[in-house]
């Protein structure tokens, strides 16, 4: 949010400037008094992709594949609700399926009621299709208080009891996603709150299946770069109930003591975590009928419930990158353009999600009882590198440009840690310290100094998925895809072969706009104009930056030399 606030102070102080320069050039331009009338080409981007919808809508309308079938009539119990993935699958559950209910687990959060929050949560556009062809939907939503990180989930005796009687289907979704999470709350989030769901669902009277949303990245730990991670079981980093009761007894400050060399092998307290809890799907929950869902990096919205959707939260991963990128704010990667890059759309994962559930039951039913896990990733059957994708925002990208554009955009990318740290000062911190001096002399308030320290520090935080690979098997995924009818193939597609990269990564940025910068897609002809002037002020300006920087260091350097 800081930064988006930020972004338009400078968007406000540049457009005094940028307007009269963009029009002045425009009017060069016979064309462009036509243009203004046409639809943006952003609008008209998005309409292209829309128009796929259109089948799809027909086909999931008929409700009669075996999926949707199996969901008919169905009351289904909810954790992690209010987030990325939450928010989506609920969408999905809802339009694609007849389930009877739906309960979410929620919290009371910044003096905000259950109420209130689902009120504000279902405001979010990821509803808006929903809402139009279903405009009561929101009665098939049962909202329960609780917290997953409270022992019974902080369920009343009534809420755990209308739980067990009625549920058939439970989804495990909740977990903190931070990288750089206290070790206390991970452990209580995501191992405790996995295990009280699972006392929950072996409690269930009517369950026939229940997905535990996991990560690709639980066992993707140091000793595995570069090697398979197959869709298997792998031994726990310790007892789930040992890191529990650490968790419950030792004092916070010692528990952040020893996570280093408690997680050693494992990036962050995330993945950590979460390599924990499988285990607990895999003992206390063995007699349960259970499946683990493994994603990757959960990027926007290929299609459903409109391409491109994202929320906040993504601001925080790969999604914030490109907006910094995008906006012309961030110069410089830590990854090189040889890079595998592992990302899967949302509506990928929850397609994936909602069709394990039924493969779960259905295998329940004939005798099978294995605890399947299925690795929702993309690059063992559709492999793509960062700097295929880079090209992909250097070209055609700079078709769609956002008029909120501060700077021209162009990224360093290194996998050197004393480049990228040189590049950093030169680019961002050097610059944002300028900035700020001047923001001083004019009574404004120091922001720049903080916003590029952030971005140093998210870009750091996610080095060690960019630089690094891991041979993702997703051979039980691709089984489950190829064992669905025509008719759920399509409405529940996760099939990462249908992903063209070059046109996701337009569709990503597209949604950027949309849903993060909310600049109305409109401008973008403006924005084109903008860029042009941009480029033509970084050419001019960044040389005498560059040599004015040069000749401060000379100068540092013999007077260092002068007393030395």
């Amino acid at each position: 949010m800081q930064l988006m606030q930020l972004i338009k102070v400078l968007h406000r102080l540049w457009t005094e400037v940028s307007y009269y320069l963009a029009i002045a050039w425009s009017r060069r331009i016979p064309q462009f008094a036509q243009a203004v009338d046409m639809m943006d080409p952003a609008q008209e981007f998005e309409a292209k992709i829309l128009a796929r919808m259109k089948p799809l809508n027909e086909l999931t309308a008929r409700g009669t594949s075996a999926v949707q079938q199996f969901y008919n009539g169905a009351n289904v119990f909810l954790t992690g609700g209010s987030g990325y993935l939450g928010k989506q699958l609920i969408e999905k559950l809802l339009r694609a399926t007849a389930v009877s209910k739906i309960f979410i687990l929620l919290r009371s959060k910044k003096g905000k009621s259950i109420e209130q929050r689902l009120i504000e949560l279902l405001q979010d556009p990821v509803y808006d299709l929903l809402r139009e062809q279903q405009p009561n939907f929101a009665q098939r939503l049962v909202v329960v208080s609780g917290d997953v990180a409270e022992l019974r989930l902080g369920l009343s005796e009534t809420d755990w009891n209308t739980i067990t009687e009625q549920v058939d289907v439970i989804f495990h979704l909740a977990a903190t996603t931070r990288f750089d999470e206290l070790l206390r709350i991970a452990t209580l989030i995501n191992i405790r709150g996995t295990r009280e769901t699972l006392l929950l669902g072996k409690a269930c009277k009517k369950l026939k299946s229940f997905i535990y949303v996991s990560t690709a990245y639980s066992h993707a730990c140091v000793d595995r770069i570069g090697k398979e991670v197959l869709e298997k079981f792998y031994k726990s980093p310790m007892s789930p109930n040992t890191m529990i009761e650490m968790a419950e007894t030792i004092d916070e400050r010692r528990l952040n003591d020893i996570t280093a060399n408690l997680i050693n092998n494992w990036p962050n307290s995330y993945t950590f975590s979460k390599s924990i809890a499988e285990e607990l799907v895999k003992t206390v929950g063995n007699e349960l009928p259970i499946c683990v869902i493994r994603p990757s990096i959960v990027t926007s919205a290929k299609l459903e419930p409109n391409p491109g959707w994202v929320d906040m939260s993504c601001m925080y991963g790969a999604s914030g990158l490109l907006v910094a990128l995008g906006l012309g704010v961030m110069h410089t990667l830590y990854a090189g353009i040889t890079n595998i890059v592992e990302f899967i759309p949302v509506d990928y994962v929850n397609n994936a999600t909602i069709v394990a559930g039924w493969e779960t039951a259905r295998k329940r039913a004939i005798g099978e009882n294995k605890t399947m896990i299925y690795n929702i990733c993309s690059t063992a059957r559709n492999l793509t590198t960062w700097g295929k994708l880079r090209a992909v925002t250097e070209k055609e990208a700079r078709n769609y440009p956002t008029p909120l554009m501060v700077g021209y955009g162009f990224v360093l990318n290194t996998e050197n840690p004393i480049l990228f740290w040189i590049y950093s000062w030169i680019l961002h911190i050097i610059p944002a310290y300028i900035i700020d001096g001047i923001c001083v002399m004019v009574g404004k308030e120091r922001r720049f100094v903080k916003l590029a320290k952030k971005m140093y520090k998210m870009t750091k935080i996610l080095t060690f998925f960019l630089r690094n690979h891991w041979k993702f098997d997703d051979k039980n995924t691709e089984v489950l895809y190829h064992s669905l009818s025509k008719e759920d193939r399509h409405i529940f597609d996760f099939d990462s072969k249908n992903i063209e990269w070059s046109e996701y990564m337009l569709i990503w940025l597209i949604g950027l706009r949309k849903y993060i910068e909310k600049d109305g897609l409109t401008g973008t002809i403006y924005a084109r104009k903008k860029q042009t002037v941009l480029g033509l002020i970084t050419l001019i300006v960044l040389p005498l930056y560059l040599y004015l920087l040069f000749k401060i260091a000379c100068v540092v350097l013999s007077v260092f030399t002068y007393f030395w």
